[in-house]
Order: C-alpha cells, then sequence, then structure tokens
C-alpha cells in the first residue's frame, strides 16, 4: 500500500511539474500579448492608480486638519472640511507654479537653448586660452566640446516643440475624463479611509493565521511609514531647496536662476547623486554665461544652503533618518536608476529601506538566543626599540 501510494506520489509530482512547464512555455510563448493587455489593463486603472497616490500623499495633511478642526468643536463635518482645505491648498498652490514659475523655466530653456552657438564658442575660447599642460587640455576637452558642437539641440527645444511636447503629455497621460474621475476617486478615497483600513484589516485577519496576521499589519505600518516619510518630506524639502537656491541664484544675478534653483530642487529628490549632478550642471552652465568668478560664488552659496538643508531643513521636515548607509544609497540608486529609470532613482531608497529592515527582522528571529560575538579590528604592535 505504501508503496503504490508512493508511486502514485511520484507521478502526481512529474505531472504538476509538466503542467508547470507548459504554463511557463506558454506565458513566454504568448509574452507580447499577455504584454500588450497588461500594458491596456494599466491603461484603464490608470485614474484609479493616480487617485491612490494622491490620496495617499493627502492623508497625513487631511488626518492634521481633521483633528483640528474636531478639538475646536467641528466634528460632524470635520473630516468633509479637511479634505476640502486641502484641496483648495495643493489647487493654489499649483495655480501658483503654472502661472509664476512655469513661464519663468520656459523662458529661461529657450533662451539657453538659442544661445547655446555662443557659449559653446565661448567654452572653446576659453579652453584654447589656458596652458598647454592644463588639464582640460590634457583630456582633449576641445574635442569633447566640437563632438558636443555637432548635437542641434534647437530641433528638439525650441518654443513650438516645447508646447508641443508638453500639449502630447498631456494629452497622453491625462485626460480631462481621467482627471475627473482621478480627483472624484481620490476624494472618496480619503473620506472613506477608516472603512477601507478596517475592511483590510477583516479581511487579513479571516484569512491568516494571527500570527501572520500580525507579521503583516506590522510590516505594512512600517513600510506606510518610510514610503510616506520619505515621498511627502522629499518632495517638500526639493519645493523648498528650489525656491532658495533661486531666490540666492537671483542675488548673486545668475542667468536662468528659477531654471538652475529648481533643477536643483529637482534632482534633489535623488539622493547623494542627484544634488551633486544638478550642482555640477548648474556651475558649467553658470560660468559659461557669467564666468568663473560668479560660478564660483554660485558654488559656495549652494554648497552652504545644501549644508543647511541637510543638518536644519531637511531633518526637521523629516522627523527622523531613515538609518540607512550612504554606501547602500548610492548602490542602490544606481542599480534601481540602471533598470527603471528616473522613478527607479527616486524610490530606491524607500524600497530598500523596507527591504533591509525585513533582512534585520529575520536577522533578529533566527539569532534568537544565539551568542554573537562583536567584530573587533586587529591592531598591529609595534615594538619600539
Amino acid at each position: 500500500m505504501d508503496k503504490e501510494k508512493k508511486v502514485v506520489t511520484k507521478w502526481l509530482y512529474w505531472f504538476t511539474f509538466a503542467v508547470a512547464v507548459i504554463a511557463v512555455y506558454k506565458i513566454l510563448d504568448q509574452f507580447a500579448e499577455i504584454t500588450n493587455w497588461l500594458k491596456g489593463l494599466i491603461g484603464v486603472l490608470y485614474p484609479f492608480i493616480m487617485a491612490i497616490i494622491i490620496a495617499y500623499l493627502f492623508y497625513i495633511p487631511c488626518r492634521g486638519i481633521e483633528s483640528r478642526l474636531r478639538k475646536i468643536g467641528i466634528k460632524k463635518m470635520a473630516r468633509g472640511l479637511s479634505i476640502l482645505i486641502v484641496y483648495l491648498i495643493a489647487i493654489l498652490i499649483c495655480v501658483l507654479i503654472i502661472k509664476f514659475i512655469i513661464p519663468s523655466i520656459s523662458e529661461s530653456i529657450v533662451d539657453l537653448v538659442n544661445n547655446l552657438p555662443t557659449y559653446y564658442n565661448r567654452a572653446k575660447e576659453a579652453i584654447r586660452q589656458m596652458p598647454e599642460d592644463s588639464i582640460l587640455n590634457r583630456i582633449n576637452a576641445i574635442e569633447i566640446i566640437e563632438g558636443l558642437g555637432n548635437v542641434d539641440l534647437t530641433q528638439y527645444l525650441n518654443l513650438e516643440n516645447l508646447g508641443q511636447y508638453i500639449k502630447g503629455v498631456l494629452g497622453l497621460a491625462t485626460t480631462l475624463f481621467d482627471i475627473f474621475v482621478t480627483l472624484i476617486v481620490s476624494v472618496y478615497i480619503l473620506a472613506e479611509r477608516t472603512e477601507i483600513l478596517n475592511f483590510a484589516r477583516r479581511f487579513c485577519k479571516a484569512v491568516f493565521k494571527t500570527d501572520t496576521y500580525k507579521v503583516i499589519g506590522k510590516n505594512f505600518r512600517r513600510t506606510n511609514e518610510v514610503f510616506f516619510k520619505f515621498l511627502s518630506s522629499q518632495i517638500l524639502d526639493g519645493f523648498v531647496v528650489g525656491v532658495l537656491v533661486s531666490v540666492a541664484m537671483s542675488i548673486l544675478h545668475v542667468k536662468y536662476a528659477v531654471l538652475l534653483g529648481f533643477m536643483i530642487g529637482l534632482f534633489n529628490l535623488i539622493p547623494y547623486l542627484g544634488a551633486v549632478i544638478a550642482v555640477v550642471i548648474s556651475a558649467i552652465i553658470t560660468a559659461l554665461t557669467g564666468g568663473i568668478s560668479q560660478a564660483i560664488w554660485m558654488l559656495v552659496v549652494v554648497i552652504v544652503l545644501q549644508q543647511i538643508d541637510a543638518n536644519i531643513i531637511n531633518p526637521r521636515i523629516t522627523g527622523t533618518s531613515l538609518n540607512i548607509s550612504p554606501i547602500l544609497v548610492i548602490f542602490s540608486v544606481t542599480l534601481f536608476g540602471a533598470y527603471f529609470g528616473i522613478i527607479g532613482m527616486f524610490l530606491a531608497v524607500p524600497i530598500v529601506t523596507v527591504i533591509k529592515l525585513g533582512i534585520e527582522d529575520y536577522i533578529s528571529i533566527r539569532n534568537h538566543g544565539k551568542i554573537i560575538e562583536p567584530a573587533i579590528e586587529k591592531k598591529t604592535i609595534v615594538s619600539q626599540k
């Protein structure tokens, strides 16, 4: 009987394995069709995905305003009023950006592109006047600049094409119907967030065991805290840095101050690497438009502002650090950026932080009760004669 059972189990195993192989083959064989189907599904769900993201970002402000309204005696309409206030503030910020910041940035981009030949010739002349043993001549900077000069950016970046690009992006990504659905769904998610969370808790409690349910709840809260803290703080901090750097550059009479300032603020969303890349680009543009001395002053001011941001502004916005090694940050940003582009670079830190916390929990559980000797560097003892 046991022998027959083993034979049946063996054949059942091989049958399951064969079915799995066929299923994988069919999936790979129709990969293009599955990809197209997924793209279509994402396109249909796009307004709902955007609504979840908006509601996620607006959750903490709504909760804070609702709490204050309840304290002053407004209880029945506290949630609705808090949602209305947050959306009015968001709309006001968008209007101010569209009215004042975007026109200035657009004009700067067009002017920069139109004047590129002048800056190109100026850079070549400055390098030619340098001593032959200078570092720029050693790396054949003239040849590099001449190679860049063959790229005609004016055909890609002019006022007419810029407007067409913006219209194209808006037309593809967000139609009027998508915007309407996104706003309505995000409002409903914020209004019914308590019911949604309670349903999710009851569902998980019904499906999973008690210990598993507790672990899921703990990881969900921790992941939510990491992601929200990082996303909200980085966006707010990037905006603050953009404004401060733009004002400082304007005081120094740096050309394209608003464009460069908000470029630094935008790149500041990418930890470590983003700020360095943006500052280097800004220094090069400032040197071409205003000279070396102005570029040096700009670098000094921007570095001082970044230190103020890193040590004073950002900790106050973030609250507490994510406690992740700079080496791991640079590695994760590089890796995710290579595979997922700008979005990957931006989300690399919170994703790796969550993975790191999960690994630390696993190590802690596995090493519970074990004695771990700390690593001690061996010191070389030198005898003194």
